[in-house]
Parts: structure tokens; sequence; C-alpha cells
């Protein structure tokens, strides 16, 4: 099968595009930190989907079907996921008392955190798939290769899916997030200011450098998403094991379109209140595919149809019993 990595053009064309993109975020239209109104949000979020599916289309053109459906999968899963993430940045917001305002920088900065471990964690990944295939052997008299990685992503998932179904947001509502990884490493190279000093990471007193918790909140956002790719990351390797550049260029438009998403979503997160059953199904759903892979493949076009099968559900059901709102600050 033809793979993305053999059309140097495209990605070359993925990566100008980002660049592009962010340097006229930060640049141009958020030069200046402000509070993202629904309007702005929601046209960001076409403009990111938009990009997203103009370059899905560009690889069907190119590369062709299976790569195409492969994008699409990749891309709706780590887009669900993150949805899920999006419940953990506004407890993270209002437990520091960040300014509304601030939102945009600090997802920003962690965003781009997330392009570059997730290069990291895509294509280390795939290089270890392709270093730990089993040699061929007969099972239920079937000739297989199984391969480690694989295996132990798909039991991984399947464990994650099922603690998802069962689990309580309440135990992030007490979290103390000064506790957490991202928060500890701040504070132990810096010395931080008790209060926010507008959009700045640090200010200078008598000549030393002092950090913010605006720098603290990005640490522990990032910190965040390195945990929630334990999640995304396996999962999307399920779609193309030995394509790291369809995995990575889906994963990034996905991430991207994120801070957008937030700023859409942050005062409708109740309406979405099923969705984590309907994550939780499409986690199994893709350990059980890796699991089996060895004695039948799930084609991509039906993983697709799976996912956005579920997700249509859950969001459906989220709308017809929706939970209490939560205003938030």
């Amino acid at each position: 099968m033809d793979h993305l990595i053999n059309h140097p053009g495209l990605i070359a064309g993925f990566s100008i595009v980002i660049v592009i993109m962010l340097l006229l975020d930060l640049g141009v239209f958020n030069k200046k930190s402000h509070e993202v109104s629904n309007k702005e949000a929601l046209t960001w979020s076409l403009v990111w989907i938009s990009i997203s599916m103009i370059f899905s289309g560009v690889i069907y053109y190119v590369v062709g079907w299976e790569s195409f459906t492969q994008f699409q999968s990749a891309y709706w899963i780590e887009k669900a996921l993150s949805v899920d993430n999006l419940f953990v940045f506004i407890l993270v917001f209002g437990f520091f008392k960040v300014p509304k305002y601030l939102h945009h920088k600090v997802l920003f900065w962690g965003i781009i955190g997330a392009l570059i471990f997730r290069a990291i964690f895509i294509f280390t990944g795939v290089e270890l798939i392709n270093m730990t295939y089993l040699p061929a052997m007969e099972i239920f008299g079937m000739s297989v290769q199984v391969n480690v990685v694989l295996t132990l992503f798909g039991l991984f998932l399947l464990f994650a899916g099922i603690k998802s179904w069962s689990s309580e947001e309440e135990d992030d509502e007490n979290k103390d997030f000064t506790k957490s990884v991202g928060a500890k490493l701040i504070y132990k190279l810096f010395k931080v200011t008790k209060n926010f000093e507008g959009d700045r990471f640090f200010i200078y007193e008598k000549g030393k450098r002092i950090a913010t918790p605006l720098l603290v909140v990005v640490a522990v956002i990032e910190f965040t998403d390195l945990i929630f790719a334990v999640d995304s990351i396996p999962a999307i390797f399920a779609i193309a094991p030995d394509d790291p550049f369809i995995l990575y260029t889906s994963n990034i438009f996905a991430i991207l379109g994120l801070r957008a998403l937030y700023f859409l979503l942050a005062n409708f997160m109740h309406m979405f209140s099923k969705l984590h059953y309907g994550l939780a199904i499409i986690l199994s759903f893709i350990g059980v595919k890796m699991l089996i892979s060895p004695f039948y493949h799930i084609s991509s076009p039906v993983s697709l149809l799976v996912v956005a099968g579920i997700l249509v559900i859950s969001v459906i059901i989220s709308f017809m019993f929706p939970a209490k709102a939560e205003k938030v600050e």
C-alpha cells in the first residue's frame, strides 16, 4: 500500500501550512491577549476543521482511499479524546484562577509543546512496532505474526476503556494541581510570584528572574496533555502502525483545533456528559482490534464507520439526557 511517507511534497506542504497558521495565530490574530468570544471560537474551529478536511482530500487524491480513511479515523479519535481532555483544562484554569484573557496564550504554548512530544511518541512508537514482530507461528491452525508492542497496547486500551466507563469526574474536581509534576518542576526551578503579571511568564526583581503563575499553568497543561497522550497515541497506532506521517498529521490537526474547541465548548461541557461512555467503547474497540489483528484485520473504512457511529450516538444521547450545567468562571 502507498504511504504518506513516500510523498515528501505532501509532508512539506503540511509543514508549511502549520507554520504559517501558527505564525498568523500568534503574531497577527492573537498578538494581544484577549478573551475569546464564542463567534471567534466558532470561526477558528471551522477554519481548523476545514483545513484538516482539505488536507485529507489531498491525501485521497495523491495517496488513495486507504490512507484517506486512516487519516479520518485517527483524526476523529484524537478529536474525540481531546474533547474529554477539555474538562480537565477547565478545572486547571479554575483551580489557578487564570483570567479568561490569558486562556488562549496558555493553550497556544501547551500545543507548541504537544507538537514536539507527539512527534517523539509517534515516530519512536512506529520504530518500536517495526522492531517487535515475532517470527511467524501457527495458532489455532493459522499462520500468524504477533507484534509484542501492539499486543501490549491492545491490552492497555482494553483496560483503559473498561476503567473509563466507570470513572468518576469528581476525582479530578478535588485534585490539587499544585502537586502535579508540571507545577512541582516549576516551583523547584524558579521562585514564583503570588499573582499573575499580565501575560508574562517571567518578571525581574532586583535583577533576578522570577516566574509567574502563568508559567506554572502552562507546565500543568503540558504534563496533563502528556498523560492523555498515553491513551490517544496507542489508540491511533491501531489505525496505521506503519505510516507515522498519517498518524502525526492527523494528530496535529486535531490538537491545533483544540484551543478553539475549548472556548466554544467551555460553558457547554454538560451537553457532552455521556461522551466518556462513547470514548470508553472506542478505546475498548481499538484494543480488541489490536489484539485480534494477527488473526483478523478490521479495515480502516470499517474502523472509521464504527468510531463515527459511536461518537454520533454518544453525542445524541448526551443532548437527550444533559447533565446539570455548571458555569465556567
